[in-house]
């Protein structure tokens, strides 16, 4: 076995994958922010947002690994300075999705959505990962249980490469499948009403935030 290889502790490494994949994989905020973007708009900006999205998670989880979790745990308010910023985001994201939708459906008819372009969508996922606290909870559980207490650098690239590949994969799948043609089409066709309905989930979700 190469000295990398024995400098690498897979096992702390499986925990990690085994539990990541199940919580990228549950549908929340990110979820529908990339729905969204590859339905309504091109699939070269639904990638974008995916760029967001993992370069966030990619953050969290070298946050997590460092032990920057104990910061939250030490100081209650810098949590809730979080959670209330994120919830206000999504709140404000979801409701922004609800107006354009009532603008969209007084526009001429086959008008192409306008999105911003590839920073704009890039920047919406960043800002829609970064601003869950939820993302910061996750990451806190699933390092400190499966991080060893003194993480070899090897260790801390390969976590961040299951990280990278997991997210990537699979939020990638979600930016390809949806904004295949025939799913944007009938996404055209009923702009308004998914639009309004994906702005509805997300205020939900920024309400729940705020609650919990």
């Amino acid at each position: 076995m190469s000295a990398l290889g024995q400098a690498i502790d897979w096992s702390a490494v499986l925990a990690v994958l085994s539990v990541y994949v199940t919580g990228v994989i549950i549908p929340g905020p990110n979820f529908v922010a990339v729905l969204h973007k590859a339905a309504s708009a091109s699939r070269a900006e639904a990638l974008a947002v995916v760029a967001g999205i993992v370069i966030v998670n990619l953050f969290w989880a070298g946050c997590a690994i460092l032990g920057v979790g104990i910061v939250f745990a030490a100081f209650p308010w810098v949590a809730l300075a979080v959670k209330i910023a994120g919830a206000g985001y999504l709140l404000w994201f979801g409701a922004r999705l609800i107006g354009k939708a009532s603008a969209r459906a007084r526009a001429e008819p086959g008008r192409q959505p306008q999105d911003g372009g590839l920073r704009a969508s890039f920047v919406q996922g960043f800002l829609t990962n970064i601003a869950n606290p939820k993302s910061v909870a996750f990451f806190a559980a699933v390092f400190a249980s499966a991080t060893p207490a003194h993480v070899s650098w090897p260790t801390f690239a390969a976590m961040l490469c299951v990280v990278l590949v997991v997210a990537g994969s699979w939020y990638s799948f979600l930016a390809l499948a949806m904004s295949h043609g025939g799913v944007a089409a009938r996404y055209r066709k009923s702009t308004a009403l998914v639009d309004r309905l994906c702005g509805s989930l997300i205020v939900f979700l920024g309400i729940r935030q705020l609650l919990r």
